[in-house]
């Protein structure tokens, strides 16, 4: 009788984990087709990948889903990968009752979770989970806590201003200077020292490893097999993660690296904690409270895992995304020379050097400076869209009646348990039906009458109005913090330096896929935006 060799029985386990996994699928997808409301959308445009490929591919996904609503209506089901459907929700009410229900009814999808692994904790927990650790960090994000912390922001930017001062003094008052580079590092000094208590130092050129990951993802081409297999994955997400495509190591040592940073600033604080015998005034930081959270026992207690990769989602959200708004803010300043020139009036008029955090934070202290904020936010929020997977079945009601795919007029639609979910944040805040015929327009005037306005933005939750920090119990923890940061170092450099294309406002703008899609100026490598910058008395 011969025996049977290791490499036999882990085919045949793999062989049967696929068969269940496809049985399920198969049987799962069944389920969705009988008890869910029948949805108008495009036809597929692949017959495996569906639209998942383009979704995934293209730079301008806001004006396809808006197309797609215009003509099917404010639900569409969109064929996706291997016959499945994406439901897109465009309706008020059903992205009101969506968020509402976010980590509880409506969570992260599986793909997210085992790519990323514990990289996405905060972002990807659910249920108690979530409130848990929710509640644990929010003091971290009181108006109180923040107020404390604009000096910091306001310290960064004037770094940058000493720093491209020098730069203009030698080059006879003008230079081309990458400013999206200067923008990461203005993001990531000022987490690392407002969240973190640590002086990451990037501004003043001190080599990063967080910078480092960064630029990895940024500089990354996909392959056409890595391509493949990264679709596959969003199917099989415990199958095809483990291929080793470039992309998947690229995601693995990035996940490891961060870990790393997360753990040596942990230690860090907790030695600190450990020499001074109490909690010092540090408590009430994010390091400050992960540490006593680590620590502690009941409702507000963390495992060391959840602690660590708290920090990597701070880190990551803390860098990727101020440095993303405050690189579209010059960007769309440099395209509307008027509305820079307005800006910079009300910065030189302003009483004080820098504004406190409640005149930063009021909307009529600085109206142009909210105005200008709020609509970079508005037509260049981050992230694009929220997904999640349906864990019951469910009913969304809507704010106008729908038209079904075998013509019954309704006013709620069926989920079914098992579906795909999303809330297209970046077609939501852009479209024309939504926010009037000016939608895709950069003005910041809008913001200045919005209560005055008859508009469909009127009836979304989100902050302002907008689906930019989503909404519901996962509504953006430093949603303030962020907004702060954003209107501090935006108000310095506008006060002091004017920017332009070199080649005109016309100038092209492209997108480079990393972890979060970043602008660039067409035809430049990785994630470069040239600006001419000018000293401004």
């Amino acid at each position: 009788m011969s025996r049977i060799s290791l490499t036999e029985i882990g085919l045949v386990s793999s062989a049967v984990f696929l068969a269940y996994s496809v049985s399920s699928w198969f049987l799962g997808r069944r389920r969705r087709i009988r008890v869910a409301t029948a949805l108008r959308g495009p036809k597929p445009l692949h017959p495996i990948w569906g639209w998942t490929q383009e979704i995934i591919k293209t730079d301008h996904s806001a004006e396809m889903y808006e197309g797609w609503v215009k003509e099917f209506g404010s639900v569409v089901g969109v064929p996706t990968l291997l016959w499945n459907q994406r439901i897109l929700l465009a309706d008020p009410k059903a992205v009101a009752h969506f968020y509402a229900h976010d980590a509880s009814v409506y969570v992260q999808n599986k793909h997210t979770k085992v790519l990323f692994g514990n990289l996405v904790y905060l972002l990807g927990a659910d249920g108690e989970q979530h409130k848990r650790m929710r509640k644990t960090l929010t003091p971290a994000f009181s108006i109180a806590a923040i107020r404390r912390l604009v000096d910091v922001f306001y310290d960064s930017a004037h770094k940058v201003k000493s720093h491209w001062e020098s730069i203009l003094d030698s080059n006879g008052g003008e230079a081309i200077i990458e400013v999206q580079d200067w923008m990461n590092r203005i993001s990531l000094d000022s987490i690392g020292t407002a969240g973190f208590g640590h002086e990451f130092n990037s501004i003043d050129g001190q080599p990063s490893t967080v910078v480092d990951l960064f630029k990895s993802f940024h500089n990354a081409e996909r392959s056409i097999f890595g391509t493949v297999v990264f679709l596959l994955s969003i199917a099989f997400p415990r199958i095809f993660t483990k291929v080793p495509t470039k992309r998947m190591r690229l995601v693995r040592r990035f996940r490891e690296a961060m870990a790393s940073t997360a753990e040596e600033l942990l230690n860090k604080t907790r030695q600190e904690t450990k020499a001074l015998g109490e909690y010092s005034a540090a408590e009430k930081s994010i390091i400050g409270l992960l540490v006593k959270a680590e620590s502690a026992t009941g409702a507000l207690s963390m495992s060391k895992d959840e602690v660590t990769a708290q920090m990597n989602v701070l880190l990551l959200a803390g860098y990727e995304t101020t440095s993303i708004s405050l690189t579209w803010a010059l960007i769309e300043l440099a395209r509307n020379p008027s509305i820079q020139e307005e800006l910079r009036k009300e910065a030189q008029a302003f009483a004080s050097d820098d504004p406190t955090y409640d005149e930063l934070s009021s909307s009529s202290v600085l109206p142009f400076l909210d105005g200008v904020i709020h609509e970079t936010l508005r037509l260049h929020g981050p992230v694009p869209e929220t997904n999640r997977v349906a864990t019951k079945d469910d009913i969304l009601p809507l704010s106008r009646p729908y038209t079904t795919s075998n013509g019954t007029v309704v006013d709620r639609i069926t989920i079914a348990k098992g579906s795909n979910v999303s809330a297209p944040i970046g077609m939501v805040n852009r479209s024309v039906d939504i926010w009037g015929p000016d939608a895709k327009e950069f003005k910041p005037s809008r913001w200045f009458d919005m209560g005055n306005k008859e508009l469909l933005a009127k009836e979304f939750s989100g902050h302002r109005n907008l689906l930019t920090f989503a909404d519901g119990p996962k509504m953006c923890l430093g949603k303030n913090f962020a907004v702060a940061e954003f209107k501090a170092s935006l108000f310095v450099l506008v006060k002091f330096f004017s920017f332009e294309f070199p080649n005109g406002p016309q100038t092209e703008i492209a997108f480079q896929p990393a972890l979060i899609k970043r602008p660039k100026v067409a035809g430049e490598e990785g994630i470069r935006v040239p600006l001419l910058v000018r000293r401004v008395e």
